[in-house]
Protein backbone atom coordinates (compact mmCIF):
# COMPACT_ATOMS: atom_id res chain seq x y z
CA UNK A 1 0.00 0.00 0.00
CA UNK A 2 1.15 3.57 -0.89
CA UNK A 3 -0.85 5.64 1.21
CA UNK A 4 1.01 6.40 3.69
CA UNK A 5 3.32 7.76 1.02
CA UNK A 6 2.78 11.33 -0.15
CA UNK A 7 1.69 11.84 -4.01
CA UNK A 8 4.46 13.67 -4.44
CA UNK A 9 7.50 11.30 -3.50
CA UNK A 10 4.95 8.67 -5.05
CA UNK A 11 5.15 10.50 -8.59
CA UNK A 12 9.10 11.56 -7.66
CA UNK A 13 9.63 7.73 -7.28
CA UNK A 14 7.83 6.49 -10.35
CA UNK A 15 9.21 9.58 -12.87
CA UNK A 16 13.20 7.83 -11.57
CA UNK A 17 11.73 4.63 -12.37
CA UNK A 18 10.52 4.94 -15.49
CA UNK A 19 13.97 6.55 -16.63
CA UNK A 20 15.88 3.17 -14.98
CA UNK A 21 13.07 0.73 -17.04
CA UNK A 22 13.97 2.90 -20.16
CA UNK A 23 17.76 3.03 -19.72
CA UNK A 24 17.40 -1.05 -19.48
CA UNK A 25 15.03 -1.27 -22.67
CA UNK A 26 17.47 0.51 -24.65
CA UNK A 27 20.08 -1.70 -23.67
CA UNK A 28 18.84 -4.96 -24.59
CA UNK A 29 20.61 -4.33 -27.79
CA UNK A 30 23.42 -2.10 -26.52
CA UNK A 31 26.52 -1.30 -24.62
CA UNK A 32 25.82 1.42 -21.91
CA UNK A 33 27.77 3.50 -23.52
CA UNK A 34 25.85 3.56 -26.96
CA UNK A 35 22.90 4.60 -24.71
CA UNK A 36 22.62 8.39 -24.93
CA UNK A 37 20.91 10.70 -22.20
CA UNK A 38 18.45 11.87 -24.66
CA UNK A 39 17.81 8.53 -25.94
CA UNK A 40 16.59 7.62 -22.31
CA UNK A 41 14.68 10.95 -21.73
CA UNK A 42 12.79 11.06 -25.07
CA UNK A 43 11.55 7.02 -24.76
CA UNK A 44 10.47 8.06 -20.54
CA UNK A 45 9.34 11.09 -21.74
CA UNK A 46 11.03 13.38 -19.52
CA UNK A 47 13.67 16.36 -19.90
CA UNK A 48 16.99 16.42 -19.36
CA UNK A 49 17.31 18.55 -16.78
CA UNK A 50 14.89 15.82 -14.89
CA UNK A 51 17.03 12.66 -15.60
CA UNK A 52 20.12 14.53 -14.03
CA UNK A 53 17.85 15.32 -10.84
CA UNK A 54 17.46 12.07 -10.46
CA UNK A 55 20.81 10.47 -11.60
CA UNK A 56 23.76 12.71 -11.42
CA UNK A 57 26.05 11.22 -14.00
CA UNK A 58 24.50 8.38 -16.69
CA UNK A 59 26.31 5.89 -14.56
CA UNK A 60 24.39 6.64 -11.89
CA UNK A 61 21.53 4.36 -13.75
CA UNK A 62 24.40 1.45 -13.66
CA UNK A 63 24.59 1.56 -9.94
CA UNK A 64 20.74 2.37 -9.47
CA UNK A 65 20.55 -1.27 -11.47
CA UNK A 66 22.82 -3.05 -9.45
CA UNK A 67 20.57 -2.01 -6.30
CA UNK A 68 17.37 -2.97 -7.58
CA UNK A 69 18.72 -6.37 -9.42
CA UNK A 70 20.29 -7.75 -6.28
CA UNK A 71 17.44 -6.88 -3.62
CA UNK A 72 15.01 -8.58 -6.30
CA UNK A 73 17.28 -11.89 -6.27
CA UNK A 74 18.28 -11.53 -2.48
CA UNK A 75 14.03 -11.24 -2.12
CA UNK A 76 13.40 -14.06 -4.26
CA UNK A 77 16.68 -16.61 -2.64
CA UNK A 78 15.11 -15.78 1.36
CA UNK A 79 11.55 -16.59 -0.07
CA UNK A 80 12.76 -19.80 -1.27
CA UNK A 81 14.98 -20.45 2.12
CA UNK A 82 18.07 -20.92 -0.36
CA UNK A 83 21.25 -22.06 1.51
CA UNK A 84 25.08 -22.40 0.82
CA UNK A 85 25.72 -23.35 -2.85
CA UNK A 86 21.96 -23.26 -3.30
CA UNK A 87 21.85 -19.52 -2.90
CA UNK A 88 25.01 -19.40 -5.13
CA UNK A 89 23.98 -21.17 -8.12
CA UNK A 90 20.61 -19.16 -8.14
CA UNK A 91 21.91 -15.62 -8.22
CA UNK A 92 24.60 -16.91 -10.38
CA UNK A 93 21.59 -18.22 -12.93
CA UNK A 94 19.56 -15.15 -12.81
CA UNK A 95 23.08 -13.22 -14.07
CA UNK A 96 22.85 -16.38 -17.63
CA UNK A 97 19.65 -15.14 -17.82
CA UNK A 98 20.04 -11.74 -17.87
CA UNK A 99 22.99 -11.57 -19.60
CA UNK A 100 20.56 -13.78 -22.23
CA UNK A 101 17.95 -11.29 -22.47
CA UNK A 102 20.20 -7.91 -22.11
CA UNK A 103 24.16 -9.18 -23.17
CA UNK A 104 25.29 -5.38 -23.07
CA UNK A 105 24.69 -4.96 -19.25
CA UNK A 106 27.43 -7.22 -17.49
CA UNK A 107 30.18 -6.09 -19.47
CA UNK A 108 29.04 -2.05 -18.97
CA UNK A 109 28.91 -3.14 -14.94
CA UNK A 110 32.37 -4.76 -15.47
CA UNK A 111 33.74 -1.88 -17.69
CA UNK A 112 32.23 0.90 -14.91
CA UNK A 113 33.75 -1.34 -11.99
CA UNK A 114 36.70 -1.49 -13.34
CA UNK A 115 37.10 2.52 -14.24
CA UNK A 116 36.01 2.84 -10.71
CA UNK A 117 38.83 0.89 -9.25
CA UNK A 118 36.36 -0.02 -6.52
CA UNK A 119 32.57 -1.63 -5.76
CA UNK A 120 30.34 1.14 -5.85
CA UNK A 121 28.24 2.36 -2.57
CA UNK A 122 24.70 1.51 -3.72
CA UNK A 123 22.19 4.26 -2.54
CA UNK A 124 19.71 4.03 -0.67
CA UNK A 125 15.85 3.94 -1.67
CA UNK A 126 13.06 6.03 -0.89
CA UNK A 127 10.02 4.47 1.01
CA UNK A 128 8.10 4.88 -2.14
CA UNK A 129 10.45 3.43 -4.74
CA UNK A 130 10.95 0.59 -2.28
CA UNK A 131 6.82 0.46 -2.54
CA UNK A 132 7.20 0.60 -5.78
CA UNK A 133 9.59 -1.89 -6.50
CA UNK A 134 9.17 -3.99 -3.65
CA UNK A 135 5.33 -4.75 -3.04
CA UNK A 136 5.34 -6.68 -0.02
CA UNK A 137 8.97 -7.10 0.30
CA UNK A 138 9.42 -3.51 1.66
CA UNK A 139 11.89 -4.62 4.60
CA UNK A 140 14.01 -6.61 2.89
CA UNK A 141 13.69 -4.00 0.17
CA UNK A 142 15.06 -1.51 2.72
CA UNK A 143 17.84 -2.82 3.18
CA UNK A 144 20.73 -2.39 0.53
CA UNK A 145 22.36 -5.28 -0.56
CA UNK A 146 26.17 -6.31 0.20
CA UNK A 147 27.59 -9.04 -2.51
CA UNK A 148 30.40 -9.43 -0.33
CA UNK A 149 27.98 -10.55 2.98
CA UNK A 150 25.66 -12.35 0.61
CA UNK A 151 28.22 -14.14 -0.43
CA UNK A 152 30.01 -14.57 2.89
CA UNK A 153 27.25 -15.62 4.40
CA UNK A 154 26.38 -18.05 1.73
CA UNK A 155 29.88 -19.99 2.37
CA UNK A 156 29.51 -19.81 6.15
CA UNK A 157 26.27 -21.48 5.25
CA UNK A 158 28.07 -24.23 3.20
CA UNK A 159 30.79 -24.52 5.60
CA UNK A 160 28.31 -26.12 8.33
CA UNK A 161 26.66 -27.68 5.49
CA UNK A 162 29.78 -29.40 4.94
CA UNK A 163 30.15 -28.76 1.18
CA UNK A 164 32.50 -26.28 1.24
CA UNK A 165 35.96 -27.87 0.52
CA UNK A 166 37.56 -28.24 3.88
CA UNK A 167 41.11 -26.67 2.91
CA UNK A 168 39.37 -23.43 1.77
CA UNK A 169 38.21 -20.98 4.35
CA UNK A 170 34.74 -19.09 3.96
CA UNK A 171 36.27 -15.44 3.47
CA UNK A 172 39.10 -16.63 1.17
CA UNK A 173 36.04 -18.71 -0.75
CA UNK A 174 34.29 -15.18 -0.96
CA UNK A 175 37.26 -13.45 -2.95
CA UNK A 176 37.05 -16.49 -5.33
CA UNK A 177 33.18 -15.80 -5.72
CA UNK A 178 34.13 -12.13 -6.86
CA UNK A 179 36.76 -13.66 -9.46
CA UNK A 180 33.97 -16.19 -10.58
CA UNK A 181 30.80 -13.72 -10.88
CA UNK A 182 32.63 -11.34 -12.78
CA UNK A 183 35.58 -13.50 -14.28
CA UNK A 184 33.90 -16.58 -15.53
CA UNK A 185 31.41 -14.02 -17.61
CA UNK A 186 33.96 -12.65 -19.67
CA UNK A 187 35.41 -16.18 -19.86
CA UNK A 188 32.18 -17.38 -21.78
CA UNK A 189 32.82 -14.02 -23.90
CA UNK A 190 36.30 -14.84 -25.06
CA UNK A 191 35.33 -18.70 -26.35
CA UNK A 192 32.33 -16.79 -27.73
CA UNK A 193 29.80 -19.38 -26.04
CA UNK A 194 26.40 -18.33 -24.58
CA UNK A 195 26.45 -20.84 -22.13
CA UNK A 196 27.29 -18.57 -19.33
CA UNK A 197 25.74 -21.32 -16.81
CA UNK A 198 27.98 -23.41 -17.62
CA UNK A 199 31.30 -21.15 -17.17
CA UNK A 200 30.07 -21.13 -13.92
CA UNK A 201 29.37 -24.22 -13.12
CA UNK A 202 33.28 -25.12 -14.17
CA UNK A 203 34.43 -23.09 -11.44
CA UNK A 204 32.22 -23.36 -8.74
CA UNK A 205 32.89 -27.15 -8.13
CA UNK A 206 36.43 -26.06 -7.62
CA UNK A 207 35.06 -24.94 -4.56
CA UNK A 208 32.83 -27.93 -3.44
CA UNK A 209 33.59 -30.28 -1.76
CA UNK A 210 33.08 -33.47 -3.06
CA UNK A 211 31.51 -36.48 -1.40
CA UNK A 212 34.00 -38.84 -2.77
CA UNK A 213 36.82 -37.56 -1.30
Amino acid sequence: MLTDTSLREIKKARTKIALYEASLSLMEDKMFHEVMVEDICRKAEVSRVTFFKFYPKKEDVLVYFMRVWLTGRIIEIQRDHRRGFASIRYLLQKVAEQSHHMPGILPSLISFLAEMKMHPHLQELSQAEIKLLFPGNEEIGSATPDLYRFFLRSMNEAQEEGTLRQDVSAEDAVKILFTIFYGSYLTAQQYASADVIGFYEIHLRLLEHSSEE
